[in-house]
C-alpha cells in the first residue's frame, strides 16, 4: 500500500496480514493522514512523494547526526557493528540509501510523524521518490490501534514549518515542559572515569562560588553498568554522597544507563534472562567500557519492578536530577517477554522511571527522540561534545564539539516543543583542552542565544577570569526565542535570531572557519 497522491476522504484496505484505514485530511499548512490498522503490519509503506535537492536528514537517537545532505551523494555507510544499533534501528538499510528518522524537511515542505507510541515512522529516499514508512516490527494487533499520524506541511520557510510541526508534537504527544533556569556542572568532560571524591568535594566548593546551582555526578561513581546503588572502591555511598551535597545547597544529579548490564555486573550474573535475547540467548546490544553490553528486557514484570525500586531508592535519598543514558538500547530488536514493539518496550521502561522519580528532573541521551517525548524533561540533542574542535572527525556520531553544535542548531525547533535542549556541556577552561578562546566563545554564546541548557564540565580551579565573562555572556544571551534563519545550509553557515523583551539578538556562526559576529547584544 503506496500513496502517490493526496485527496481529502477515509479509504480502508485490505491486505494478506493486516486491515487499514486511512484518514486523509487537509490542514492549515497542508496535508495530515492517521488511520487505525489490524493484524500485522510489519512495514507499511504509507506515502511516496516527490524529491527534492537537498533534504535535512535526521537521525533517530541523540548522538546521531541531523545534517544536510543532497539526493544524489549517496555514500554507503560503514557502520561500526559495536554500535550499529546506536546508527539505526535498521543499519543495513543505511548500507542502501538515506534515511531520516521521525521527520524529513527540505525547502518545499517538512513531512513529520507526530508520535511514536508503538511503531516507528522514518523516510527514505529512493530513485526519484521520497518514501514515508512505518515500521511495526513483528508485531501482531488483535484489535485496530492508532496509526503514527504523519503530517505534510508545505511552504518555503523551511524553519518555521520544523517549529509548526514542533507545535503539533507537543500537542499530540500533551508534552508539559518544566522550567531549568539553572546553571549545572557534570563531571564528565575532565574527569571521565578518573572521577574520585575528593575531587566532587573540591568542585562542589567551587561551584557555589560560580553561582551554580545543580550539581550532576556523572559515569565513574558506579561499581558496574548496572549496579546502580553499588559505588567503586574509594567512592562513599550514594547516601553520603547525596546527603553532603545536598547540605552544600545544590540541586544533586547522577548519571545511570538505566537499560544497559554489562556482561561483568551482578545484574547480569544473577539475572541473564533479564535481558532481550536473540536465539534464547541474551543479545548483544553495544560495546563500551571494554565489555560487552546488553539491553533489559522492559517487558517483564521483574525488570520493571527492579526498575523502579533503582530510581524510587536514589530520589529517597536525595537525588533530584536524573541523567538517563545509552536508552537506546532498550529499544533494540530482539526477542522479549511480552510481544510489544521495540518503541513500546521503551516506553514501558521510561513510564517506569517517570513514575518513581516523580517530580524530579529527568535528561534523557543517547535516546531514540520522538519515542521519549513526554517522558523527559530535557533531551542531548547531539553527540559528546569535546575539548577539541573536531576539524578531522568524520560526521558520523563520533564525539566531536562541532558536530555536537551542529545538532544544536539543526535541532533547535525541538526546544520547548519536545523538551527542552541539552547542547551538551560547555567547555571554559583553558587548561587540559585544544578549544581556542574563539572554538570556547562560539560553543557557548551560541548555545546562549538558543536558549538551551548550560551546564559546565571542568575542573573549576582552572577556570579564569576569561571564562568566566563567556558564562555571564552567555546567560545574559539566554532566554529569548530563537529562530534559525538558513536550516538548510550545508555549508554549516547559520544565522540565529533570538527575540528578547530587551531587543533582537543575532548571531552569525561558522562552524567550518569557527567564526563568529555577534549584533545586538544587550
Amino acid at each position: 500500500m503506496l500513496l502517490t497522491k493526496l485527496r481529502e476522504g477515509e479509504f480502508s484496505f485490505q491486505r494478506k496480514n493486516f486491515d487499514i484505514n486511512l484518514k486523509i485530511q487537509r490542514i492549515s499548512k497542508g496535508w495530515k493522514i492517521s488511520g487505525k490498522v489490524k493484524g500485522r503490519p510489519e512495514r507499511l509503506d504509507l506515502l511516496a512523494l516527490p524529491v527534492a535537492n537537498k533534504f535535512l536528514l535526521n537521525n533517530w537517537q541523540s548522538w546521531g547526526p541531523c545534517r544536510v545532505i543532497f539526493k544524489d551523494q549517496f555514500v554507503p555507510l560503514q557502520i561500526d557493528e559495536n554500535w550499529k544499533y546506536s546508527a539505526s534501528l535498521f543499519p543495513e538499510l543505511l548500507k542502501k540509501k538515506f534515511v531520516s528518522d521521525y521527520f524529513l524537511a527540505s525547502d518545499q515542505n517538512v513531512c513529520g510523524f507526530l508520535g511514536s507510541l508503538k511503531g516507528h515512522g522514518f523516510f527514505t529516499i529512493e530513485d526519484e521518490q521520497v518514501v514515508a514508512h512505518l515500521e511495526y516490527f513483528n508485531r501482531t494487533f488483535d484489535d485496530f490501534v492508532e496509526l503514527e499520524p504523519l503530517v505534510i506541511l508545505e511552504g518555503a520557510d523551511t524553519s518555521a514549518l520544523l517549529e509548526e510541526y514542533g507545535d503539533m508534537v507537543k500537542i499530540y504527544n500533551n508534552i508539559i515542559l518544566k522550567n531549568f533556569n539553572s546553571v549545572g556542572w557534570c563531571s564528565w568532560y575532565h574527569y571521565f572515569l578518573d572521577l574520585n571524591w575528593e575531587e566532587i568535594l573540591k568542585n562542589a566548593m567551587k561551584a557555589k562560588q560560580f553561582g551554580l546551582n545543580v550539581f550532576q555526578i556523572d559515569d565513574g561513581y558506579e561499581k558496574d553498568i548496572g549496579d546502580w546503588l553499588q559505588t567503586k572502591e574509594g567512592f562513599p555511598p550514594l547516601e553520603e554522597v547525596a546527603k553532603t551535597l545536598k547540605n552544600m545547597g545544590f540541586t544533586v544529579g547522577i548519571w545511570l544507563a538505566p537499560f544497559s548490564a554489562s556482561e561483568t555486573s551482578n545484574l547480569f550474573m544473577e539475572h541473564p534472562n533479564w535481558m532481550v535475547s536473540d536465539n534464547k540467548e541474551p543479545k548483544v546490544a553495544y560495546k563500551n567500557w571494554n565489555k560487552k553490553i546488553y539491553a533489559l528486557d522492559l517487558t517483564k514484570n521483574e525488570v520493571k519492578q527492579w526498575l523502579h525500586e533503582i530510581f524510587f531508592k536514589l530520589r529517597q535519598i536525595g537525588f533530584e536530577y536524573f541523567k538517563i543514558d545509552f536508552l537506546f538500547a532498550g529499544a533494540i530488536p530482539g526477542r522479549r517477554e511480552n510481544a510489544v514493539t521495540p518503541v513500546e518496550a521503551l516506553r514501558d521502561g521510561l513510564k517506569v522511571i517517570r513514575k518513581a522519580i516523580g517530580d524530579a528532573f529527568l535528561l534523557g541521551c543517547g535516546s531514540p527522540l520522538l519515542a521519549a517525548a513526554g517522558f523527559v524533561d530535557a533531551m542531548r540533542i547531539g553527540p559528546d561534545t569535546t575539548p577539541y574542535w573536531g576539524d578531522d572527525i568524520p560526521d558520523l556520531a563520533i564525539p566531536a564539539a562541532k558536530w555536537a553544535l551542529r545538532n544544536t542548531i539543526t535541532r533547535y525547533f525541538m526546544h520547548k516543543r519536545f523538551w527542552i535542549n541539552d547542547p551538551d556541556c560547555l567547555l571554559l577552561r583553558n587548561q587540559k583542552t585544544a578549544l581556542t578562546l574563539q572554538e570556547r566563545q562560539l560553543y557557548a554564546f551560541t548555545c546562549g542565544v538558543l536558549d538551551n541548557m548550560v551546564v559546565l564540565s571542568d575542573d573549576l580551579t582552572l577556570v579564569d577570569e576569561t571564562a568566566k565573562e563567556i558564562l555571564q555572556k552567555t546567560l545574559l544571551l539566554s532566554g529569548g526565542s530563537p529562530k534559525v534563519i538558513d536550516i538548510l545550509n550545508e555549508q554549516l553557515k547559520y544565522t540565529i535570531i533570538s527575540r528578547k523583551k530587551v531587543g533582537d539578538i543575532k548571531l552569525h556562526v561558522d562552524l567550518i572557519n569557527k567564526y563568529f559576529f555577534l549584533e545586538g547584544f544587550c
